[in-house]
């Protein structure tokens, strides 16, 4: 099944997963719009779509060039502000909109974080909208690197371990 039927099959789902997937969706043709950037759909959202499996997310984590979260972090909050995008939590680069959270962060930190590139990530367009996902052998890297951060360790260790089971059982490890 190719990621754009994936994406399909997941939207008709009734949960609140197919709801933030409609989300992003709106939020990724925004982007492309409003700044000619392509994001990647990251964190549990997009490793449910890639699992073919509701992880139940609390938000919906989008990676993003960082030029957007340094240099024109002001025009970018600007611009969310008026399609009624709500700060509200600065340092996580956290949004909020119809109840929905949208935390962004640099795209560019992959690389050294789990050793993934722009180029190893998938670019999906579906309708006029464009983003990037990740494989589930990148999924695998992320997570098992995130086990190790200490943060992760004390606060997120047992839902990593299960999504890396998970991820390991789907692509057969």
């Amino acid at each position: 099944m190719t990621t754009v039927q994936t994406i399909e099959k997941a939207l008709k789902e009734e949960n609140e997963s197919s709801k933030k997937l409609h989300c992003f969706l709106e939020n990724a043709r925004e982007l492309n719009d409003s700044f000619h950037l392509i994001p990647l759909l990251y964190g549990s959202l997009g490793l449910g779509v890639a699992l073919e499996q509701d992880l139940h997310p609390d938000d919906i984590d989008i990676l993003i060039p960082e030029y957007y979260l340094e240099g024109r972090w002001e025009d970018f909050q600007r611009e969310l502000g008026k399609k009624g995008y709500q700060l509200i939590d600065e340092h996580e680069h956290t949004f909020e909109k119809a109840g929905i959270k949208y935390s962004y962060a640099s795209i560019e930190n992959l690389e050294p974080f789990a050793n993934i590139t722009l180029g190893d990530m998938e670019l999906v367009k579906r309708g006029d909208t464009l983003f990037k996902t990740l494989s589930l052998e990148h999924y695998l890297k992320v997570y098992e690197t995130s086990s190790q951060d200490g943060y992760r360790i004390n606060k997120k260790e047992k839902k990593d371990t299960e999504k890396i089971n998970l991820i390991k059982q789907k692509i057969g490890k």
